[in-house]
């Protein structure tokens, strides 16, 4: 017995239904497909043209006219050098042999440290640095020196015969306090400094003006370094009264930190001066090594405050004006300016180069209205500066035919 058959008009449906919902999926794999472009509509052009320029507005550095030298800036993140030639740094090694000793051996308040008792060898070697022409502060057998008095000797006076007292201190030995001192140097990155003996007489130590530069930022973050390389003269308990050989310190808000000298090295300087950036006191480091003419230290004491007071004047306050465009938003032809919401103003060191900057577009739907805070403009200052930015005009969003074609 055959089966009754369907009536056409259920066939009909059937293929009616089939072919709707495949004109279904098609339409949502088309939406599937543009909805990702929807976002690459919605995008801002950034206008560098229109951001406040930096070339013209301070003086260039005074760079010496030999040697080598190098501007650091922690407040802005500036390492610049005229050159990078490894050479004889003198007694800039000393800086070096503080760090070592004061990390490990640390002191803090008033504190004076362990101590060492001068002996027989002590005074012989301290003689033999006299007849040698080496920088050296008296001593007698039996005195009691602490590590204090012997940092402060090492730093103002830099006294060589301090600075083996300390090696002996802190490692047993000269040679391997070398030791130390080179490890701490590979650890700090200075990949162009090598030592040979705690005091830089030697011509065997040698670096950079750069990672000189670095390794007294370093330094300075003690306290009691800052204390002491800022003093003009200091008392020690068979020397006296003895004085800095620091240039220029006092002058222009110098505040350290090394000096020293040597016919291998020429007249080398690291020099720490303060200055402003608007309420906050700030620290700049000029460094100049291989300087030659007199007595070495004149002339580079003279290249380093140049060089001190042209990376100062370096300084630039740029101002962020309400209403500033600075790039554009929208789909197509329906764009609208993009401007700063409100003034703002930024410190800034003009031999850097121009300031960097870059949009960040909040997350929304599409359309913007006038006046919409539309996102961010992060200005690469240290720290960065990020400041509001809003639709100058409305923007309509995209059709729908402008969505999908």
């Amino acid at each position: 017995m055959s089966r009754p058959r369907r009536p056409a008009r259920r066939g009909l449906v059937t293929r009616a239904a089939a072919m709707l919902l495949g004109a279904v999926v098609a339409v949502a794999g088309i939406l599937a497909m543009q909805l990702p472009l929807l976002h690459q509509r919605d995008r801002a052009t950034l206008t560098l043209a229109h951001l406040p320029a930096t070339g013209d507005l301070a003086p260039a550095l005074v760079w010496p006219s030999e040697g080598s030298a190098a501007v650091v800036i922690p407040a802005y993140g500036v390492k610049v050098s005229s050159n990078n030639d490894v050479v004889p740094i003198a007694s800039l090694t000393k800086m070096m042999t503080a760090y070592v000793t004061l990390h490990r051996l640390p002191l803090s308040g008033d504190e004076s440290g362990p101590c060492v008792t001068v002996n027989d060898a002590d005074l012989a070697l301290y003689q033999h640095m006299v007849k040698t022409g080496q920088s050296a502060v008296a001593i007698a057998t039996g005195e009691v020196i602490c590590e204090r008095d012997l940092l402060g000797g090492l730093l103002v006076h830099s006294a060589n015969d301090y600075a083996v007292l300390l090696a002996a201190m802190v490692a047993g030995s000269v040679s391997h306090f070398a030791d130390l001192m080179n490890a701490t140097a590979a650890s700090l990155g200075l990949t162009h400094t090598h030592y040979v003996e705690p005091s830089g007489y030697k011509p065997g130590s040698v670096s950079t003006a750069l990672e000189q530069g670095e390794l007294a930022v370093d330094l300075m973050a003690s306290p009691l370094v800052r204390s002491i390389v800022s003093m003009t003269t200091i008392t020690l308990p068979v020397a006296g009264t003895v004085a800095t050989f620091t240039p220029y310190l006092g002058v222009d808000n110098v505040i350290g930190v090394k000096s020293g000298r040597t016919e291998a090295a020429g007249g080398c300087v690291v020099m720490a001066m303060t200055f402003q950036r608007g309420a906050a006191t700030e620290t700049l480091y000029a460094v100049v090594l291989g300087q030659r003419g007199g007595n070495l230290l004149g002339p580079a004491g003279a290249a380093a405050l140049s060089l001190a007071l042209s990376a100062r004047d370096n300084q630039v306050l740029l101002t962020f004006a309400r209403g500033t465009v600075v790039g554009s938003i929208g789909w197509g032809d329906h764009t609208t300016p993009i401007v700063l919401t409100a003034t703002h103003r930024v410190w800034w060191w003009a031999g850097a180069g121009p300031l960097a900057a870059s949009i960040q577009l909040r997350a929304r739907r599409a359309g913007v209205a006038r006046g919409e805070v539309v996102g961010t403009l992060s200005v690469a200052t240290d720290p960065t500066r990020r400041f509001a930015i809003s639709a100058r005009h409305r923007a309509a969003p995209p059709t729908i035919w402008q969505r999908l074609r």
